[in-house]
């Protein structure tokens, strides 16, 4: 595995069968898993898409970090949110943005 940092991308949904009880229980977890990227490994841009069920968060890591990260994410939504992540070999203004 490369220890190149790359720009990753996740976008999530809410699930079809997600309660809002379900969202509001899983919020906390995905609270602090962010808190901690961004105390720890560097910046991470997230958000909703504007009145839609979804959102999407931007980061810069190794493929190593990127992968144990969206394995704590997916361990975090409990299967309320459905998310996929993918390398964004788009971004190279990552870089700039988070000097």
């Amino acid at each position: 595995m490369s220890d190149q940092l790359k720009p990753w991308v996740i976008v999530s949904s809410i699930g079809d069968d997600a309660s809002e009880q379900d969202i509001e229980r899983i919020r906390p977890n995905i609270i602090s898993l962010v808190d901690e990227w961004q105390s720890s490994k560097g910046t991470m841009w997230s958000g909703s898409f504007s009145g839609q069920p979804s959102g999407m968060a931007v980061f810069e890591a190794t493929e190593q970090d990127a992968k144990k990260f969206y394995q704590d994410y997916s361990d975090a939504c409990e299967n309320v949110l459905v998310h996929h992540m993918y390398q964004w070999d788009a971004m190279p203004i990552l870089s700039v943005l988070s000097k």
